[in-house]
């Protein structure tokens, strides 16, 4: 992993950002790994997307200050903001954007009562947005919320009709109301 990602930021001069995403790549980028990248000049951060709030704090902790760790799971954005993640690369911000950023606005200043309080509103949303394969719940919701039309494409297929209650739910929650 790690003689992959140096060939490629040897191979560009544009700033990059790893993405540990092992639920989707069945690939883990391991810290030690991540820390040796970070010292290459063009990979300034990376998208931590384990679950695993110790890892995250690890990497925020031993990475130098211009290497940026971001938060690649809604549920713990606000919990690496406050350790000192850089912001989050949310999926949850596809439906609630100006939640979302409200949140991120908050935790990044350090006021965890305030980012604690948006967040509330969220919970419910970070977790329903993944009862099926990412887009599909978001492209429900999206189309719910009158911003995209309804379908999704192949090899996709619709959120399951048993699910539909669940994210209107969370919706609900967040006070996401449809466009006029």
């Amino acid at each position: 992993m790690y003689q992959h990602f140096k060939s490629v930021a040897e191979a560009v001069d544009i700033a990059q950002i790893l993405y540990n995403v092992p639920g989707r790549t069945a690939c883990d980028l391991l810290p030690e790994t991540v820390l040796r990248l970070a010292e290459i000049s063009n990979i300034v951060g990376i998208k931590e997307a384990t679950g695993d709030l110790a890892r995250s704090v690890q990497l925020i902790e031993s990475c130098s200050d211009d290497f940026a760790v971001y938060s690649g799971e809604d549920a713990l954005a606000v919990d690496i903001m406050l350790a000192g993640g850089k912001g989050n690369i949310s999926v949850t911000a596809n439906v609630a954007p100006t939640l979302m950023h409200e949140l991120c606005r908050v935790a990044m200043t350090g006021d965890a009562e305030a980012a604690n309080k948006v967040n509330e509103k969220l919970v419910l949303l970070h977790q329903n947005l993944f009862l099926e394969a990412n887009p599909v719940p978001v492209k429900w919701a999206l189309s719910e919320l009158g911003f995209i039309q309804k379908g999704i494409r192949l090899p996709l297929v619709e959120l399951a009709q048993d699910f539909h209650v669940n994210v209107q739910e969370a919706m609900n929650v967040a006070e996401l109301t449809p466009r006029s």
